[in-house]
């Protein structure tokens, strides 16, 4: 989607709708401007108005040197970038003006934004003046969001399943990415925890749900 001009991306989410497709892939930010940006939320606003699910899939990430050994961009930087883009929904106000329900998040963006936003203090430490208003508190909006599987362990797909919910995490391969999960959904498949019923819903209930509904 061409999100540096709204109108032009709208007009392309509509014709790849009429060609087909189900709904698009966006990256996570344009160059320094976050999916809270204007432009972005316009075209948001315009994806959820014609029921087009949008898949947000990090990428531009971070440059710097320090991430140049171990495949760290890979390992640091995009975790990094889709936790940032979840805080951009939430404290940027995104969600209160889409009534949207797909992106991939972070589980532990939820409760680290709860923590920085609940106003703590520190002696010596001035309260940061800097953090948005919001009605509603970072995890209120958690029920929002939908993720994928890629979590590579068993333990981390628990903490996933606890945060969200059977019914928010579908089934993720990162395909074509060099650190996707082969064969995908193995973790799921030997995860003890889950039950068949839930095995069926994250490998394919929860996300045949929702590409019904949108």
């Amino acid at each position: 989607m061409p999100l540096q001009d709204p109108d032009a991306a709208c007009r392309e989410l509509d014709r790849c709708l009429a060609n087909g497709h189900a709904g698009v892939e966006i990256g996570n930010h344009i160059e320094d401007r976050d999916l809270d940006d204007e432009g972005i939320v316009t075209f948001l606003q315009h994806c959820a108005a014609v029921q087009a699910p949008v898949f947000v899939h990090p990428w531009g990430m971070d440059r710097s040197p320090r991430l140049n050994r171990w495949m760290a961009r890979w390992l640091a930087a995009m975790p990094a970038e889709t936790h940032l883009s979840l805080l951009a929904m939430i404290l940027g106000g995104v969600f209160d003006r889409v009534p949207g329900r797909c992106a991939s998040a972070s589980p532990m963006a939820a409760g680290r934004s709860r923590s920085g936003s609940a106003g703590r203090t520190t002696p010596g430490i001035a309260v940061p003046t800097w953090w948005p208003p919001r009605e509603h508190p970072p995890s209120h909006y958690v029920r929002r969001v939908h993720v994928d599987s890629v979590v590579f362990t068993g333990v981390a797909l628990r903490v996933l399943v606890d945060t969200f919910g059977v019914d928010r995490v579908m089934l993720g391969s990162d395909y074509p990415f060099p650190l996707g999960e082969r064969p995908a959904g193995e973790v799921i498949r030997t995860a003890g925890f889950l039950t068949e019923q839930d095995r069926g819903e994250l490998l394919g209930g929860t996300a045949g749900r929702f590409l019904a509904r949108t």
